[in-house]
């Protein structure tokens, strides 16, 4: 007979006390053996989203999560090991540019990524418009893969912290997506079991982003800053901008030429800034004295690329889908671009086709959305602002009828926020 009970445990959490860890250890342990209820671990996920888990209970509820599954090591790879995790915003690309570039400089970067949900694209759907690329990987593939190339970027195993697969699928279900301490745990459970000796998060905070206020991303920043610290993993936050798209491209083929692009050495100018800030700091974590520039510059982060697609079955030449359907929303009068709303245009690529409402949705590989304009752009009556991409006309039409005012025009001249707003470092 057990000690502890599920209505005790919730009964304590509700009423604003703290959870010895023997409790968290038992109800999560109980939990994935199906011993506690979906109903019960839903009403203790609502206690915690309103009452919160302090640091010594979120570093046990994080550890157990660790420890429900596998651990990667590393320990036998020859370079020093860092990834990036970012919170995902619209047009967020960063990852298929950024895990090449870094590896070019001499660390290895384990990329174990997701899907998208809603209006925010997943890593895997965007590699996967790439003819023949595989995203499953063994565990042995992936180290093999990171040892002879420097970089990998796949779906995480199912016996990488299987209680959080668990635990988001009711999350999402119960309204409590939003707790700071549990998207803290849950992306630092996967991350920590990942293997990794130093972490770099990119929090968005903005109109297009989870976390829409900075005070709320500066805190989930720091709780996950000092999760890694516990954990012995080297971890560095930066709070990014996300009011705008990132970039011109939103949809998955069409975020991958971008990407292209840039390690081309073109592309954006703020796809490229950001992507250097992150790589700049994930190489200091690991003590490698090389501007990540200079691997675009020479040619070299293409080339590892290249390499790394290829690697995957992918083929790196392979012309990128298009959605055969397409229409361009033009501005109805001259005036200066006031904002460009980056939900209002995740939202549209999504209802071009190139999102999911549901997890086992398909999404298309060419649907999605070029942003042709900038905030602070002036522009004149019938320029183009936006270029829809689908595989259909009914698509089309839905995307089209939700970016009809995600640009806003005025007469004066705006002031446009940087990218980079703050680091945390404890």
């Amino acid at each position: 007979m057990s000690a502890h009970s599920a209505v005790d445990i919730i009964a304590t959490k509700r009423d604003g006390a703290a959870l010895s860890d023997e409790a968290i250890e038992w109800v999560l342990d109980s939990y994935v053996a199906g011993d506690v209820a979906d109903e019960q671990m839903s009403a203790l996920l609502m206690a915690i989203f309103f009452r919160g888990l302090n640091p010594r209970e979120l570093n046990r509820w994080t550890d157990v999560m660790i420890a429900s599954g596998e651990v990667l090591d590393l320990s036998r790879l020859s370079r020093p090991t860092v990834d990036k995790h970012s919170t995902g915003g619209v047009g967020d690309k960063i990852s298929l540019i950024l895990a090449p570039l870094v590896a070019a400089c001499g660390a290895a970067v384990p990329q174990l990524s997701g899907r998208g949900l809603g209006h925010t694209g997943g890593t895997l759907d965007k590699l996967e418009s790439i003819p023949g690329w595989r995203a499953h990987l063994s565990n042995d593939e992936a180290i093999e893969q990171l040892e002879s190339i420097g970089a990998v970027i796949c779906a995480a195993g199912e016996g990488l912290a299987p209680v959080d697969r668990k635990l988001y699928a009711l999350r999402d279900v119960t309204g409590t997506v939003e707790s700071i301490p549990l998207i803290s745990s849950s992306i630092m459970s996967k991350k920590i079991a990942e293997g990794t000796h130093a972490l770099v998060l990119d929090v968005k905070v903005g109109r297009g982003a989870f976390i829409k206020s900075l005070e709320r991303a500066r805190e989930l920043a720091r709780t996950m800053v000092e999760l890694g610290h516990a954990h012995g993993v080297a971890t560095v936050a930066q709070l990014t901008a996300m009011d705008q798209p990132l970039g011109r491209a939103v949809g998955n083929a069409l975020e991958v030429q971008e990407s292209v692009d840039v390690l081309r050495g073109d592309g954006p100018e703020d796809v490229r800034e950001l992507t250097l800030s992150l790589a700049r700091t994930m190489l200091e974590l690991v003590g490698i004295d090389v501007d990540p520039a200079t691997r675009i510059d020479d040619g070299s982060a293409y080339d590892l690329y290249r390499r790394m697609i290829a690697a995957q079955g992918g083929d790196p030449d392979a012309e990128l889908a298009r959605g055969s359907h397409h229409h361009v929303v033009t501005a109805a009068h001259d005036g200066i671009v006031q904002s460009v709303d980056a939900l209002g245009v995740g939202v549209a690529a999504w209802r071009l086709g190139a999102g999911r409402a549901r997890k086992e949705d398909p999404v298309s590989a060419g649907a999605g959305v070029m942003c042709l304009v900038r905030e602070g752009d002036f522009v004149v009556t019938h320029q183009p602002l936006f270029e829809l991409f689908a595989d259909d006309a009914e698509h089309l039409e839905r995307g089209r009828a939700s970016i009809e005012n995600a640009v806003t025009l005025g007469d004066h001249a705006t002031e446009v926020a940087p990218i980079l707003l703050e680091r945390v470092t404890h």
